[in-house]
């Protein structure tokens, strides 16, 4: 008998007739002679419409009443998942995440998981029943408060649970067929992969691919977690995501890209006329963290010899960009710098692979690409197996396309969508 742990989004439960379909999915998984646990996303939109109702009566809502508020999409659907498995004959009980002994600290909107007792959970299982738990949600032992652990917090909330019953894999469920070279919906020759490793999962889920969330393939990583990413929709076997002491079960060489990803919710700052002194980066970038701020890129230009100045540029969040900027703005006195820039029309497309460690000129087939597309960038970062590029908003699907192209990552046929909105 294996333990499966099984994540459906939002777009897999999104109506009563998706709760249905998703219901007898799971109950194929037990009559295999399987124990299965089920952790469930917020039907559809269900959390951007409560987020969007939040700020109508709140322009900054309360952290705590937020959680409580965003919490409710999962409850609604896990009650629901676990009518329909009764419906059909089978046992099945729904816990909350505070019921299912997701422990987290006391952050709210973004809390980290401390701790998992999934005790309920366990004699759910012992009892023949299946096991359906609200994702993306925990419980603060000291506030005593639930917590929520960001958005895509499901995808966690599932690895977390397959880590601590020892699940033989860890099954996510959405709305395409698995981890695409793009993302199908904006780059439509997106090919599956048939598996990839963490290392690039983590890569590119850290630059904008969104179907799994960057804690959830970093948990997974860290706790020997083998990730399984499929439709609900389809039958097709989707793509494993495995960690290197699985290696010796994919011995065909690794191509050198594994895929493009794209994110358009950054934000760029530059600072210009920035005295070339000791300590004002740090002033700079301390001012930032101040803010909650994570900064992703930096690029710094060559100091003036007549001025004794430079610039700096650096991308962040959206969501905090416009909080920077003013406390930057506050302390310009301080630091001394000329002018600052604030741009949020940007974008950001990433090319990863590991196998940029071995093969040569994959920056220049990337620039040729970007010339050949009459595209120019603001930005470029790198890591040992990422290139980033900053370019203008309104290009990012045009510049993705090109590069996919460039590296031979096109498929013959479209990749299909299923459902989703992407919201």
């Amino acid at each position: 008998m294996s333990l499966i742990v099984q994540k459906y989004g939002g777009s897999s439960v999104a109506d009563a007739e998706s709760i249905k379909r998703v219901a007898k999915r799971i109950i194929d998984t037990k009559r295999g002679g399987n124990e299965v646990v089920v952790a469930v996303s917020a039907m559809g939109d269900t959390t951007d419409d409560l987020i969007d109702l939040a700020h109508e009566v709140a322009p900054m809502p309360d952290p705590r009443e937020f959680d409580m508020l965003v919490t409710t999409g999962e409850r609604v659907s896990m009650a629901l998942l676990a009518m329909a498995i009764k419906g059909l004959g089978y046992d099945a009980r729904s816990y909350t995440g505070s019921q299912a002994g997701m422990i987290t600290d006391s952050k709210h909107g973004d809390a980290r998981i401390v701790d998992v007792t999934p005790v309920r959970v366990r004699e759910a299982l012992d009892d023949g029943a299946i096991a359906i738990v609200a994702g993306f949600q925990g419980f603060n032992r000291d506030s005593r408060d639930i917590t929520t652990l960001g958005r895509g917090g499901s995808d966690t909330t599932a690895v977390a649970l397959a880590a601590a019953l020892d699940a033989d894999v860890c099954e996510i469920y959405s709305d395409v067929d698995g981890v695409f070279t793009a993302d199908p919906r904006i780059v439509p020759k997106a090919r599956k992969l048939d598996h990839i490793t963490s290392e690039e999962m983590l890569e590119l889920a850290a630059n904008g691919a969104k179907v799994l969330h960057i804690r959830a393939v970093e948990y997974a990583r860290r706790q020997g977690v083998t990730l399984h990413v499929r439709s609900s929709f389809s039958t097709n076997p989707g793509t494993v995501v495995y960690n290197p002491d699985r290696e010796e079960e994919f011995t065909v060489e690794e191509p050198m890209i594994a895929g493009v990803a794209h994110d358009l919710s950054q934000a760029k700052i530059t600072i210009v006329g920035v005295p070339d002194v000791p300590g004002k980066a740090a002033e700079i970038f301390s001012l930032v963290a101040d803010q909650g701020a994570n900064v992703d890129m930096i690029v710094q230009n060559v100091s003036s010899a007549t001025s004794g100045t430079t610039d700096i540029s650096f991308t962040l969040p959206q969501q905090v960009s416009a909080r920077v900027a003013q406390a930057l703005e506050t302390h310009r006195d301080e630091i001394g710098y000329a002018s600052l820039a604030h741009d949020d029309q940007i974008g950001k497309v990433s090319l990863v692979g590991s196998g940029m460690r071995t093969n040569i000129g994959v920056s220049a087939r990337l620039f040729e690409a970007l010339r050949d597309a009459g595209i120019n960038m603001d930005m470029i970062s790198t890591s040992e197996i990422r290139i980033s590029i900053v370019v203008r908003a309104d290009l990012v699907a045009e510049v993705a396309n090109a590069i996919h192209t460039a590296f031979e990552l096109d498929g013959e046929d479209e990749a299909v969508v299923y459902a989703g909105t992407g919201r």
